[in-house]
């Protein structure tokens, strides 16, 4: 989200103070910045609920990124009742006035059918818009869209030249993916180096489960290395 264009204070407690004087104002921005911070406890005591508010008033006056936001409170029930079928129309919204984070997210529901009915053709169309817009995250599932056969025909070569996009646009599970098919072609050496850097942004149950995945490979330098490799990548964050 752009900032407003006046100075931010560095400290987070007069940043935080500074922002709610602006969203108190009326401004969108600020109200969508000060819901981040309740959000995350970030300088103000930790309130989901009051962040959510926040995110509506901005998204009542056409503040795309928190009507995005509204969804992802929706979506996995921060400071509201969780309600995916909600969560999807502010996606869709937000989507259809050209946002790629509402277009990822109205993609995932899709595909996943949680609060719309399953939809993988649709998934994908806005997965592909999304990734057009230099979306990293949509980057990785167009790839696994085309990796496991969804929707478009099996095609690895495609599969791995959107891993390799997702992995350099800094999507971790992009960069897994991308160390997979480098080690298909036996370039073992550069797939380490893109799992330890999976592990810098990768959350730690993603971290878990690809250790757990690399420790029963089938390709011996992962089985060897694999899950020092990411551990160590996420010991970095």
């Amino acid at each position: 989200m752009a900032e407003p264009a006046a100075r931010i204070p560095d400290d987070p407690g007069e940043r935080a103070a500074f922002l709610r004087a602006l969203a108190e104002g009326g401004d969108a921005e600020a109200q969508a910045l000060y819901a981040q911070l309740l959000l995350d406890g970030n300088g103000v005591a930790q309130d989901a609920a009051a962040g959510f508010a926040w995110f509506n008033r901005a998204a009542a006056q056409g503040h795309l990124m928190s009507l995005n936001m509204v969804g992802r409170c929706y979506d996995l029930g921060w400071g509201v009742a969780i309600d995916k079928a909600r969560a999807a129309e502010c996606y869709r919204i937000a989507a259809e006035q050209g946002l790629d984070w509402a277009m990822y997210n109205y993609a995932t529901l899709l595909a996943l059918g949680h609060g719309v009915t399953e939809d993988k053709a649709a998934a994908f169309g806005w997965f592909q818009k999304a990734a057009r817009m230099g979306n990293a995250k949509a980057m990785n599932y167009v790839g696994s869209f085309h990796e496991d056969g969804w929707v478009v025909s099996r095609d690895m070569a495609k599969a791995a030249r959107h891993y390799a996009r997702a992995a350099e646009g800094g999507d971790f599970r992009g960069c897994f993916n991308h160390a997979r098919m480098l080690s298909d072609k036996g370039r073992t050496e550069e797939a380490l180096t893109w799992i330890e850097r999976a592990g810098t942004t990768a959350t730690p149950a993603f971290v878990e489960k690809a250790g757990a995945f690399l420790d029963a490979s089938s390709v011996p330098a992962f089985r060897a290395r694999g899950r020092a490799a990411i551990e160590r990548g996420a010991a970095r964050c």
